[in-house]
C-alpha cells in the first residue's frame, strides 16, 4: 500500500474518530468522506444519496462491476480509548469500528483512483448500520448500477491481528427487537381484582422463554434475550394497569427466527385474552441473517494465501447482526473478519479502539479481490 495514502486514511481514520454520530445521524461524517474523496482522487464520480453515498470507478458498461461497503455510524457508549483523537461527544463513541471500516474503504479508492482497475469499482459509504436499516436502503444502488459481487469486512478483536476469517453460509446472524405492549386498568392496591395487571402476562411469557428457544427444537442457535421489563409505576396505592416486555430474538436461520417471533406473538395474544388486557406489538432493529456465498469466500481464500495473509474458516456464525446480509440476498457477495489483536477490547466497550494496523491488510485483501473477480 502507498505509504503517503496509508498516512491520510490513519489520519482521516482519527477524525472519524474524534466526531462520532449515532446512526441516521451522520450529517457531519458523510460530508467528511465525501471531502476527502473530492480532495484526494480525480477519477471517481461522487454519488450523494442523502444520508449515504458512493464513489464510483468507470472503465465501461459492457464491463463487470463489484462494490466494496463500509459503515460510518457511532453507538451510544462512552469513548474511554485514552488516545489524543477520542471522541469529542459525550457518550457516543466509535466502540464498533466503524471508522475503521470508512477510512479502510476510503484508502482503497485512492489506490484504485491511482492505479487503476479493468473494472467498475463501487465504493459504497453506508449510514445506519447499528439500526439494520442503512443496508436495506442502500441496497438502491444495485438498482441504478451493475453490481456483480460485493465485500465487505469488521474488525475483529480477540482475533489475531491481521488474519483474515471466513465462514460459507450464514456469518452473522439475524435479529430483531419485539416490543410487546399491554394494556390494563387500574385498581386500588387492596383490591387488585378489580383492575387486570399486566405484570402476571409478562411474567408467563418470560417463564415460557426457555422452552420456546429450546436448542434441541432448533436446527440452528435461537435466542430471545430479555431487554427490559417495565410494568406499572411507584404508587403503591395503586396496582399496575400497563406493562411492556422488551426482547431481542434472534436465529441462525431467518426461518427459525421468524417461527421464534411468531410464537411469541401467538403466546403474548393467549396471555391478553386470558388476563383481558389490551396488546401492542412491534419490532424494530431488524436484521438480515448475512450469508456469504462459498463462491465468494473462496476468492478472499486465494487472494490471502498469495499474498500470505493467514485465513481460517470460523467454527460457528457470530451471534452479533450485521446490515450487510440485505447485499447479499439480491447478489454474490462476501462479509468477512479482519483480526484486531488478541488482547484488543471487545466490541461496544468503553476502551475499544480500531487498530490501524488493519488498514494495509483491508486494502491488500480488497485488491486481490478487484484483480481476481
Amino acid at each position: 500500500m502507498n505509504e503517503t495514502n496509508l498516512k491520510l486514511a490513519v489520519a482521516l481514520r482519527h477524525e472519524l474518530h474524534a466526531h462520532p454520530e449515532l446512526s441516521n445521524q451522520e450529517h457531519w461524517t458523510k460530508e467528511r468522506l465525501m471531502r476527502f474523496l473530492r480532495e484526494h482522487t480525480r477519477n471517481l464520480e461522487i454519488v450523494d444519496r442523502g444520508r449515504w453515498f458512493y464513489a464510483a470507478y468507470r472503465v465501461g458498461t459492457d464491463r463487470p462491476g463489484i462494490a466494496f461497503r463500509a459503515d460510518f455510524d457511532a453507538v451510544p457508549v462512552e469513548d474511554g480509548c485514552g488516545q489524543p483523537y477520542a471522541s469529542t461527544v459525550p457518550g457516543v463513541g466509535h466502540q464498533c469500528g466503524h471508522d475503521g471500516h470508512s477510512a479502510c474503504l476510503a484508502a482503497f479508492a485512492l489506490e484504485v483512483d491511482q492505479n487503476g482497475a479493468d473494472k467498475n469499482v463501487f465504493f459504497l459509504f453506508q449510514h445506519a448500520e447499528e439500526t439494520g436499516d442503512g443496508g436495506r436502503e442502500c441496497t438502491a444502488l444495485l438498482d441504478c448500477e451493475r453490481v456483480d459481487e460485493i465485500f465487505g469486512f469488521h474488525n475483529g478483536p480477540g482475533l489475531p491481528l491481521g488474519a483474515v476469517y471466513v465462514l460459507d453460509g450464514c456469518v452473522y446472524c439475524a435479529s430483531e427487537g419485539m416490543i410487546l405492549s399491554f394494556q390494563g386498568t387500574p385498581s386500588h392496591a387492596s383490591m387488585p381484582e378489580n383492575g387486570r395487571n399486566p405484570a402476571y402476562a409478562i411474567s408467563n411469557i418470560i417463564q415460557a422463554l426457555p422452552e420456546l428457544t429450546d436448542p434441541a427444537q432448533h436446527r440452528g442457535l435461537v435466542l430471545a434475550t430479555i431487554i427490559q421489563v417495565d410494568v406499572g409505576e411507584r404508587a403503591f396505592g395503586t396496582q399496575a394497569r400497563r406493562g411492556q416486555l422488551l426482547l431481542t430474538i434472534r436465529g441462525q436461520y431467518e426461518t427459525e427466527m421468524e417461527g421464534l417471533r411468531r410464537a411469541i406473538e401467538t403466546l403474548a395474544e393467549q396471555e391478553a385474552e386470558r388476563y383481558g388486557l389490551g396488546l401492542e406489538i412491534s419490532l424494530c432493529d431488524v436484521f438480515p441473517e448475512t450469508v456469504s456465498k462459498k463462491e465468494s469466500n473462496d476468492k478472499i481464500r486465494t487472494v490471502c494465501r498469495k499474498l500470505g495473509i493467514p485465513v481460517q474458516d470460523m467454527q460457528e456464525p457470530i451471534r452479533a447482526s450485521e446490515d450487510f446480509g440485505h447485499y447479499t440476498k439480491q447478489i454474490p457477495g462476501a462479509y468477512f473478519e479482519i483480526g484486531a489483536g488478541e488482547k484488543a477490547d471487545e466490541l461496544h466497550t468503553v476502551g475499544m479502539d480500531f487498530n490501524d494496523e488493519i488498514i494495509p491488510v483491508a486494502v491488500a485483501v480488497y485488491r486481490g479481490l478487484l484483480e481476481q473477480a
